[in-house]
């Protein structure tokens, strides 16, 4: 197996041989995923980085990886002896790539005569093509190389892309036919003066065409294209992967199969007018090959995909239950083991046995964050053989997981007290406590986003000097992505309005280097407000407004809390969840468990 410095110096031959003074690695695969089949995982294999999200960027004589806040201290271990510099995003002294660039350029960094960067054009979206293009020009007058791929050559032994079977999602779980969808997608598409689409992201695929796959770890999705005109809606996918009941299926639904490596052609024969395509969605590659013209906005299935329907969330609850039960076993045996008969991965591991127990369930909805003491401060921390450390009878364990049923998906965070804590760890404990429980309650107008009440969480840690760097909440996919856009509450401006029937997080943390973390987390839907969640006033209420359901079913540790600090709304607001969890759990659990639960959603 090559080392980093082995693999670096295999890719510098590449780029002098193609004349280039720098390569960049993004996090990304040809479809703008999140999470990515291995085939993609070009900067995890040339860094030795592994989180989710992080850009590597490699000249001649240096390299460097950018990445956020959830992975600064896991970076800083990964990359530690290697040629690799940590760029910590958002901070003010941090460099963009573009600014770095020139710099070693200017400074030497670059043979003479070279300027050219280079980038593969099919893993990068059109807009972060033209952004980065455009910032190289103006730091030195860099010019950018789209053409090139040097993992073809240097990545030995390279997984190949998945090719794993389709399966049909059930249309009592969907709730809507694939033809009724493409039907509502056409409208919107004729809203927007487009004669049809290119859509490329995984579970916008999935989602319309009632097909789920495992192509893709924890997200169960396949990688694919659709391409949809006026009259014709094509699959582009490696026939590997159907069966002649999905075939069947798909031409019953009134779509055409194609082979994936054909929609570059696909594009270059399409007959309309126009065709919309998502700068942010789509690769420059496929985007710079299209001869329409082209209506460049935002794809109108990832809003359609947000709002779920009736079926769906239905599904949720169901979903939830059962995750919630599995939950309650698992924190039972937990809290009643000795803590150091564990370990962060043994306890990851019961937890998943727990969930397999359910029905319907296929799998986790990411990899479990399991954080004990001082791990608790990485804020995407995930154990590994080498990192596992022992649990004791003190302190806090961070666990932060989910799972994917048939009919939803779940995520969930709880900070558990595994024996005395200190006054700091209760303090900061109840603070995060009371920004959940702040967001959970809140009550909006329709039209608001999620940065408009992003700070109702953030206001009780702001006022102790606290803060943290990730979003508050992400949408959650049915039986789809954990995290699922376009809407978001982050303090970053997102402009996607929060809807009822949308899916979405609440989950504020801190996070202590060197000493602990801390958060709370409940998957959430967004409801219709009816009067009763009102105070009656003489001026009664203005227009529509929208309030939050907790899905997630599971008590939160009460132990830490310092009752004093929280007002007598926010004890109300726990009471009240933890007498819901215990009324929905309880008849789903034998006299044992139920009881357990009892004593754990107890009043404060």
């Amino acid at each position: 197996m090559e080392t980093i410095s082995q693999r670096l110096a295999a890719l510098r031959e590449e780029m002098q041989r193609e004349h280039l003074g720098a390569f960049i690695f993004p996090s990304t695969d040809p479809h703008q995923s999140e999470y990515v089949a291995d085939h993609w995982k070009g900067r995890e294999w040339i860094s030795g980085f592994n989180g989710s999200a992080g850009t590597a960027v490699v000249t001649m004589n240096s390299a460097a990886l950018w990445t956020d806040s959830r992975y600064f201290l896991a970076a800083e271990e990964q990359l530690r002896g290697t040629e690799f510099q940590l760029m910590k995003l958002k901070l003010p002294d941090t460099p963009t790539i573009a600014e770095w660039l020139g710099r070693e350029n200017a400074g030497g960094g670059f043979p003479a005569g070279i300027s050219e960067v280079g980038i593969d054009g099919t893993c990068s979206s059109a807009s972060m093509v033209r952004k980065l293009a455009a910032e190289l020009r103006s730091n030195g007058g860099l010019t950018l190389r789209t053409n090139f791929d040097p993992l073809v050559r240097i990545w030995s032994h390279r997984p190949p892309i998945p090719i794993n079977p389709v399966e049909i999602y059930p249309i009592e779980l969907a709730g809507e036919s694939t033809r009724d969808k493409i039907k509502r997608i056409r409208q919107a598409l004729r809203e927007k003066h487009a004669d049809g689409m290119l859509m490329a992201s995984l579970d916008d695929i999935a989602w319309t065409l009632n097909l789920r796959g495992t192509d893709v770890h924890c997200n169960p999705v396949f990688v694919s294209y659709l391409l949809i005109s006026t009259t014709s809606v094509t699959l582009y996918i490696d026939k590997h992967k159907l069966s002649p009941d999905t075939e069947g299926y798909l031409r019953q639904e009134g779509v055409e199969v194609a082979p994936y490596e054909g929609v570059a052609g696909g594009l270059r024969n399409y007959f309309e007018y126009n065709i919309l395509m998502d700068p942010e969605e789509v690769n420059h590659t496929l985007f710079s090959s299209v001869k329409r013209e082209v209506v460049e906005v935002q794809s109108p299935v990832k809003e359609m995909k947000a709002v779920k329907n009736a079926a769906e969330l239905a599904g949720f609850r169901k979903a939830m239950e059962r995750d919630g039960v599995a939950m309650v076993r698992f924190l039972r045996w937990l809290l009643s083991e000795e803590p150091t008969l564990n370990s962060e991965i043994s306890v990851a591991a019961k937890l998943e046995e727990f969930r397999a127990q359910q029905p319907l369930y296929r799998g986790l909805s990411f990899d479990t964050i399991s954080a004990y003491g001082i791990h608790g401060a990485i804020v995407h921390y995930e154990p590994t053989p080498e990192s596992d450390i022992p649990l004791q009878g003190e302190g806090l364990l961070l666990l932060d997981s989910g799972a994917q049923y048939l009919n939803g998906t779940t995520d969930i965070t709880r900070t558990i007290a595994l024996g005395p804590l200190t006054t700091l760890q209760r303090q900061v404990y109840t603070l995060v406590l009371k920004g959940h429980l702040r967001l959970q309650a809140a009550i909006f107008p329709e039209g608001t986003t999620g940065t408009q009440i992003d700070a109702i969480a953030r206001e009780p840690l702001w006022r102790a000097g606290l803060n943290y760097l990730h979003g508050t909440g992400h949408g959650v996919g049915a039986y789809l992505c954990v995290h699922e856009g376009p809407h978001q509450i982050r303090m970053e401006w997102k402009p996607t309005p929060l809807q009822a029937g949308m899916t979405i997080t609440d989950e504020p943390g801190i996070y202590l280097a060197g000493l602990f973390g801390v958060r709370i987390e409940n998957t959430l839907m967004i409801v219709p407000c009816s009067d009763d969640d009102f105070t009656p006033t003489d001026a009664g209420v203005s227009g529509r407004f929208l309030r939050f359901e907790p899905l997630t079913l599971c008590p939160i540790d009460t132990t830490p809390i310092i009752i004093d600090m929280l007002t007598d709304e926010e004890r109300r607001l726990l009471n009240n969840y933890h007498r819901t969890v215990c009324e929905r759990l309880s008849p789903l659990l034998n006299d044992d468990e139920a009881e357990w639960l009892r004593k754990a959603t107890a009043p404060v």
